[in-house]
């Protein structure tokens, strides 16, 4: 079955998917492709180049500013942004969902509240949001992923309230409603998992979206804090030496942009899958 879905893949998905994979295998084991730690500094050894510019073999990808090994940093740095990416994407997807779905059982002043709230949710710039809430609270590693988290969930209350209430009218709710059941029952056991695929589609074409947030976020310096690093925290580190260091900025920000658009290929050919209706559109 496996191996039918592979083949059916057109050769973009494909590389994006193989991409995916090399990138959470970095991620997960690419401190065994070196001896140095991402802390480890040493101002002798500043600013040298990759290996294949010349560069100590030593250092794979060379080093930054404080002598500190760029390729265990962007070990590091693509873990953290791996962790809040996933982490991040599905607390919205959660949130929102239940949301939605309680939006659609119940109705009503329930149902009002939920979609102000999302319609307030929105129309804020999750910038200004991300200045506001980091200037009155302590920027904590913690804080920052719930407010990556609770960013985009406006979307999958959106979708699975729609859904939800399409549903509703299907002729197998309405038969298990004369049957007696309770609507919670109906709506988690019945309801929701005919709609899940809905928000799974979603949350594939969130997740680049979370990572380019939290790389924007890191970059101007209201993301992820020393000792920790993320991939974004390295591009920012590395924007001033462009012209003189330019493995910095480039490599952690190649990596993100691959990460993205893989992450996008991937989602819109699932979308392909799961959405009967583009199937059809596309033969």
């Amino acid at each position: 079955m496996a191996g039918r879905i592979f083949s059916d893949m057109p050769w973009a998905v494909r590389i994006a998917l193989v991409y995916v994979l090399l990138f959470a295998l970095f991620a997960l084991f690419g401190e065994l492709l070196t001896e140095h730690t991402y802390r480890e500094a040493s101002l002798l050894k500043r600013l040298k180049p990759p290996v294949f510019m010349g560069g100590e073999e030593g250092f794979l990808l060379g080093t930054d500013e404080k002598g500190r090994d760029l390729l265990a940093r962007l070990v590091v740095g693509s873990r953290i942004t791996l962790v809040i990416a996933i982490v991040g994407t599905f607390i919205g997807a959660i949130v929102g969902s239940l949301l939605g779905l309680l939006a659609a059982a119940r109705r009503g002043t329930t149902e009002t509240v939920i979609m102000a709230a999302v319609d307030v949710q929105a129309s804020l710039p999750i910038i200004i949001v991300a200045l506001f809430v980091l200037a009155v609270f302590d920027n904590s590693f913690a804080l920052f992923l719930l407010l990556i988290g609770l960013t985009g969930w406006e979307v999958y209350a959106r979708l699975i309230r729609g859904a939800a209430l399409s549903a509703r009218e299907h002729g197998y709710v309405l038969a298990i409603r004369a049957l007696g059941a309770s609507p919670m029952r109906i709506y988690m056991r019945h309801i929701l998992p005919n709609i899940i695929n809905i928000a799974l589609v979603q949350l594939t074409i969130n997740l680049p979206l979370t990572v380019l947030l939290e790389t924007a976020l890191s970059f101007l310096g209201l993301g992820v804090q020393p000792p920790l690093t993320s991939l974004g925290q390295i591009m920012s580190e590395g924007r001033d030496r462009l012209l003189t260091a330019w493995w910095l900025t480039m490599l952690p920000g190649a990596i993100i942009f691959l990460l993205a658009l893989s992450i996008s290929l991937i989602g819109d050919w699932l979308r392909d899958r799961l959405d009967p209706t583009l199937r059809g559109m596309r033969r």
